[in-house]
């Protein structure tokens, strides 16, 4: 499994810097955003170092099919509001111009009160 030493998910998934865990498995690691756009907003991070959703190939069908299963499953856990009047998103953004800051492949889990809508 590829690692990029200096990646700051992968530092993180090796403990090398702290995170609020959320979940943990042999796929992946989910922790807690430190800018939260909402309530509930995680990310669920490969344990294998893959830049961005430009990388991912057919081999990486079982992860991306895990983590799109595990995030509605983390995000009622994290105590997202039920379907259909609450819900969650799933995000994942891919380059410069799709809103990609760290080039490790996560997805965002966010839920609860969207702060950005005015009332």
């Amino acid at each position: 499994m590829h690692h990029d030493p200096d990646c700051l998910f992968c530092k993180i998934i090796e403990g090398k810097i702290p995170s609020q865990k959320v979940h943990e498995d042999e796929l992946v690691y989910a922790f807690k955003d430190i800018r939260p756009w909402a309530p509930i907003h995680f990310l669920i991070v490969p344990r294998e170092h893959i830049a961005s959703m430009e990388q991912a190939g057919p081999e990486h069908a079982r992860l991306l099919s895990h983590m799109l299963l595990l995030g509605p499953r983390l995000a009622r856990e994290q105590g997202s509001n039920p379907y259909p009047d609450g819900g969650y998103r799933l995000q994942i953004n891919t380059g410069t111009e799709g809103g990609q800051e760290v080039y490790h492949l996560h997805m965002h889990v966010v839920a609860g009160a969207r702060p950005w809508l005015k009332s």
